[in-house]
């Protein structure tokens, strides 16, 4: 099993930056991509960007390209956000991949980022 936990969310204004963080622990050498979501009430859950975890390669969303930047040192896989936009604003989860499977299987709790206008 995986447990993740996430950290580094709040509130920040338009145009400022947050790095969150979500820690991994268990087995983690089952991990094959680290992904991070985001969602808002009454929208689908969507994925803002992953990271291979062995070879760091990384995958963006169109709506945060540029913006957002994902990162992984040891156990730990970062989301750094910069020049935040009122709609980044929602709860974003961090989930890991298995290796031979298709699915997220391991999700952190959640971590609530809110960009004011």
């Amino acid at each position: 099993q995986v447990q993740l936990v996430e950290s580094g969310g709040g509130l920040v204004q338009t145009g400022g930056s947050l790095r969150l963080s979500c820690a991994a622990s268990g087995l983690t050498v089952t991990i094959s991509v680290m992904g991070w979501f985001r969602q808002t009430p009454g929208k689908e859950r969507e994925r803002v960007g992953s990271i291979t975890w062995s070879g760091g390669i990384t995958y963006y969303a169109d709506s945060v390209k540029g913006r957002f930047t994902i990162s992984r040192d040891k156990n730990t896989v970062y989301l750094q956000m910069n020049s935040l936009k009122p709609e980044d604003t929602a709860v974003y989860y961090c989930a890991a991949r298995k290796i031979d499977s298709a699915e997220y299987s391991a999700w952190g709790q959640g971590t609530q980022v809110t960009v004011s206008s």
